[in-house]
Formats: C-alpha cells, sequence, structure tokens
C-alpha cells in the first residue's frame, strides 16, 4: 500500500512539472528587460530601424526593450552572441541577410544559422542605392563601369563588412558588369559612410536611409538603386536593372530570430507582437520615411524566405569564388 502511494506521489509530481514546463516556458513578456540587438553600429539603417521598432514594442508589451549594437565582423559578432544567449525570450536578434545567409558560405561563423538561431518574423527590407563622393568624376552609371573597366583595380567599394548585404551586391555587380571593384569591409554602416564622404573610398551600396540627406545636399552622387523598381522616394534614380543589367536584383533585409533553444510558445508569443509592431500604420510610415518597408510574416514564412535567399546567395559566392581574404 505505500509502495502504490509513493508510485501515484512520484507520478503525480513529475506531471506537475511537466504541465509546469510549458507553462513557465508561455510566460510574456519575460520577467526582466528585453534585449535587442543589432550587429552594426549605431546610426546606420538596421539601428534606426531597430530603435522604432523597440520602442513600440516596449509600449505595446509593457516591458523595456533596449538595443544594444554589438558591431564587427559584418554583423557576425551579434549573431554568434545570440546563438549563445539564453533562451527565454529575453534576448533577440535584428539579423540580417549577410549574417544569415551569406556569411555562412565564406567563412566559419561560429554559429548555423538554421539550427543555433530560430526565426520569428521578417522585418523590414530595402534596396541599397550605388553612391560615390563628388570628387569620383562620375554621374551615370555607365561612366562607373568604363572608369572601372578602363582601369581595373583602381575603383574600390566599401561595405558594411565581409559576407554582408553590400559586399554581395557589389561581387554581383563585378560579376555581371564584368569589372573588378576592390572590396573595402567596414564595421558597419556609419564608418563606411564617413570614409566614403570623406573620399577615401570610391562607392558604396548605401542603405537609402542614411545616404539620402547626402545625396540631397550634393555630397554624395547617386548611379543605381538594386531592387527590380525604382522606390518611391528615389523616382529619379534608375535602377542597376535598367542602366543596362536586366535582372539585377539585391535587396537588404533585416529580421527578427532568437536563440535556437528558445520555446516554440515563447517564438510564437514574440511573433505575434512584432506583426503587431511592423502593421501599425504609425510605425509602417515612419519605416517608409527612412526608405524601409516592413516586412511582417509568420515564423514559417521567414524560415522558408531565409531558406531561399541562402541557397542563392551561395550560388554567387561560388561562382565568383568569394573567401574571407
Amino acid at each position: 500500500m505505500k509502495k502504490r502511494t509513493l508510485l501515484q506521489a512520484t507520478l503525480l509530481a513529475a506531471t506537475s512539472l511537466a504541465l509546469a514546463a510549458p507553462a513557465q516556458a508561455q510566460d510574456f513578456p519575460p520577467n526582466k528587460p528585453v534585449t535587442l540587438v543589432v550587429g552594426f553600429a549605431a546610426g546606420g539603417a538596421a539601428d534606426a530601424a531597430a530603435r522604432l521598432i523597440a520602442k513600440k514594442l516596449g509600449e505595446n508589451i509593457g516591458q523595456t526593450v533596449v538595443v544594444d549594437n554589438r558591431g564587427g565582423a559584418g554583423g557576425n559578432i551579434a549573431h554568434q552572441y545570440v546563438a549563445k544567449a539564453p533562451a527565454d525570450g529575453s534576448v533577440l536578434l535584428f539579423g540580417s541577410v549577410g549574417p544569415l545567409t551569406i556569411a555562412p558560405h565564406i567563412m566559419k561563423v561560429g554559429y548555423n544559422p538554421f539550427t543555433d538561431l530560430a526565426p520569428i518574423s521578417g522585418g523590414v527590407n530595402f534596396p541599397n542605392v550605388l553612391v560615390v563622393h563628388k570628387g569620383a568624376g562620375v554621374k551615370t552609371l555607365a561612366e562607373f563601369v568604363a572608369k572601372a573597366k578602363k582601369a581595373p583595380g583602381s575603383v574600390d567599394y566599401a561595405s558594411t563588412g565581409a559576407g554582408s548585404a553590400s559586399h554581395l551586391a557589389g561581387e554581383l555587380f563585378n560579376q555581371r558588369a564584368g569589372v573588378e571593384m576592390v572590396h573595402v569591409p567596414y564595421k558597419g554602416g556609419a564608418p563606411a559612410l564617413q570614409d566614403l564622404l570623406g573620399e577615401r573610398v570610391t562607392s558604396y551600396f548605401a542603405a537609402p536611409p542614411t545616404a539620402l540627406p547626402h545625396i540631397e545636399t550634393g555630397k554624395l552622387i547617386p548611379l543605381a538603386t538594386t531592387g527590380l523598381t525604382r522606390p518611391a522616394y528615389m523616382p529619379n534614380i534608375p535602377t542597376v536593372a535598367e542602366a543596362g543589367y536586366p535582372g539585377f536584383e539585391a535587396l537588404n533585409w533585416y529580421a527578427f530570430v532568437a536563440p535556437g533553444k528558445t520555446p516554440a510558445p515563447m517564438l510564437d508569443r514574440w511573433n505575434k507582437e512584432i506583426v503587431k509592431v511592423l502593421q501599425d500604420p504609425a510605425v509602417a510610415d515612419a519605416l517608409k520615411i527612412h526608405g524601409l518597408t516592413p516586412q511582417p510574416t509568420t515564423r514559417a514564412e521567414f524560415a522558408a524566405f531565409m531558406k531561399k535567399e541562402y541557397e542563392q546567395w551561395g550560388k554567387v559566392v561560388k561562382e565568383r569564388k568569394i573567401t574571407q581574404n
């Protein structure tokens, strides 16, 4: 009789623990400040979007959401950090196309984007704009290509780091235009832009939010955008496709991911809250002012999108024989 009682008590305790674990996993919001990690320096497009979204997220869930800039290695340092962070929903990553779908083909990144990180939702996307400083001596894409072909290796281009979207946009352009621009990696958009303005680098496939003010003042000359269609805020600038390279497309995007072992119920709640923010008319309008298009998705939709991008850029890396050096 005592053995039966002991067995019943053991089974009851085990059942209680099993029921408590999922319940605890679904506690939302986390009972401590939430950190939204960004892989680039403050002042760039990723930082601007993250801060705008984080502010609204914090208001909606009644919890502080702090943006943590961990720049370096094209955003890979931030992705490494989040891959090893506590999987309790308190740490999120504003992941980007480079570290999630490009860099793993080029270098040892220290994480598997499909197992060490868990997809939550798309965030924002935008085309890059190829800009040169005013002393470059070119005003059109055709003139730029002619300059690069006339003296191979004399034209360089900045990027936010090896394996970043701006890096691969340049490599794809090298491939399609038959030129060999020299790649100059930086630790983020802000330092890359600073050196372009200082005429220490010739060109940059820049994020529109950071480039537009300098285009308007004439300090930078826009040559082409990298989407298939002209963005509404740059109606007079042709796309690379329109300027002679049909089908050229290199979009930049940022999305929300979490540590890979984060419980599914927590990921679902974050998806719900993030999609709510991205669909908020005021937030969407604020993002569009910065040239950013909201990209809310389900978890499954973003996982499929990320896989497609991973395969697409993997082919470019292989064909261009791109390495870390």
